[in-house]
């Protein structure tokens, strides 16, 4: 019993990861949120290249004054996702001064985390995030955790939405970290 009881939550969080990836809420939020995704030698993978062009479409669409951008230093590198993802969307038009880097999560939870208390010192709590289809339904969830009030807009040009295997591969990983975080979530661990 036990078994059909976990299979069946495995399924309704798989269909929910689905599901939350084809929402898009995009509209005027305190900041545009975008997660990080590896670099190479100080440039954007394919992945967060994706993520920060959708992230340059909606600031000019003015919908926030200003953009977050997350993300780490990896392990044997010597800039972070976030740095990175300055300089990307700096050329393309956003103001360096409407830019705010968490460059120190390692984790989404870490990022969000850090993100929620930026925004309280911005006396804002709306943000528009931005990441790939999988990972809308998890960071919603996240974003709440933090109190935060969550408006989602997925990139629809990542690679990994553009390709079978890993589109699955990523929705099978999320299905499962998805139940973890929102255990945690309504245990109030923080």
């Amino acid at each position: 019993m036990a078994l059909v009881v976990l299979a069946a939550i495995w399924a309704v969080s798989l269909a929910a990861v689905i599901a939350w990836g084809h929402r898009d809420s995009a509209k005027p939020a305190g900041a545009i949120v975008v997660l990080g995704a590896a670099q190479y030698v100080g440039r954007p993978s394919p992945v967060l290249r994706a993520r920060l062009e959708h992230a340059v479409v909606l600031w000019k669409r003015g919908l926030a004054p200003r953009m977050i951008l997350t993300g780490g230093t990896g392990e044997g590198d010597t800039t972070s996702e976030a740095a990175v993802g300055r300089r990307f969307v700096v050329q393309a038009g956003v103001p360096d001064s409407a830019i705010l880097l968490e460059a120190k999560g390692r984790t989404t939870t870490e990022s969000m985390r850090a993100v929620a208390a930026m925004m309280r010192a911005q006396r804002s709590d709306t943000v528009l995030l931005v990441s790939d289809p999988f990972h809308m339904l998890r960071l919603w969830i996240l974003a709440r955790r933090f109190g935060l009030v969550p408006l989602l807009s997925p990139t629809s040009s990542s690679p990994i939405s553009e390709s079978w295997r890993p589109r699955w591969e990523y929705r099978l990983s999320e299905s499962v970290k998805v139940p973890a975080v929102l255990a945690l979530t309504l245990l109030g661990v923080h």
